[in-house]
């Protein structure tokens, strides 16, 4: 089986990646994931993506895509899925030349559901913990601290990412939604888009996401 996960910041595509990974035995590729590799190892695409990590900046096509090749080249990955890429119609058809030179066809594209209120519902509502080595994280409607702003494991006041902040949401939500409506034609005229509602609980989207796949836990296939 490979997937693609599509859906708008917060709407849970790492989350349902893992469990899918974890589950069905499918290798969880994300592309946060690959290009901190790609940098740590100090690689060509890994210093070409640098200064866009370290400030913050949206990474080029050019070189995610670079380093998503990279990534295939290396091991060529059976059964995988994809979360957060690709993001772009340019995107997706440089993806779909590295899996064509690597004989893979993809099973499908999951697109997780989700209006645009509740993902500023779920984001804004984040704050984590700044101090090294901690890092936990807080939802004040669904996981709030015990006491408000400060961290319960080590006391440190939280703080609020500025990508979780209301303004840069919405930013985020624009331009995705100017890319999905290039890039869902694209993968709809092969018949591989399933839709999901990506709203409710965890487990529950998960069960939904086997449903449109038609898939059976068990052992991986």
């Amino acid at each position: 089986m490979r997937l693609i996960l599509l859906g708008p910041p917060g709407s849970g595509k790492g989350t349902q990646a893992k469990r899918l990974s974890e589950r069905l035995g499918l290798e969880h590729i994300g592309t946060g994931d690959i290009l901190r590799d790609a940098i740590s190892r100090g690689t060509p695409v890994g210093l070409k993506a640098h200064p866009y990590v370290r400030d913050g900046l949206l990474v080029p096509d050019d070189v995610v895509n670079e380093v998503v090749a990279e990534r295939f080249r290396a091991d060529r990955p059976e059964r995988f899925v994809m979360d957060g890429y690709p993001r772009t119609l340019a995107q997706a058809v440089s993806f779909d030349q590295v899996l064509r030179q690597e004989f893979l066809d993809l099973s499908a594209v999951v697109l997780l559901l989700v209006d645009d209120e509740e993902i500023v519902r779920r984001v804004v509502n984040r704050w984590s913990c700044p101090k090294l080595g901690c890092k936990a994280t807080y939802h004040t409607l669904e996981k709030p601290p015990k006491a408000a702003g400060v961290c319960d494991l080590c006391g440190t006041k939280l703080i609020q990412r500025e990508d979780d902040k209301p303004e840069t949401v919405r930013a985020r939500l624009q331009v995705y939604h100017r890319n999905i409506v290039q890039l869902l034609p694209y993968y709809r005229a092969r018949g591989l888009v399933r839709e999901v509602c990506g709203e409710g609980d965890i487990e529950t989207i998960y069960r939904k996401i086997l449903q449109v796949l038609n898939v059976q836990e068990g052992p991986p296939c």
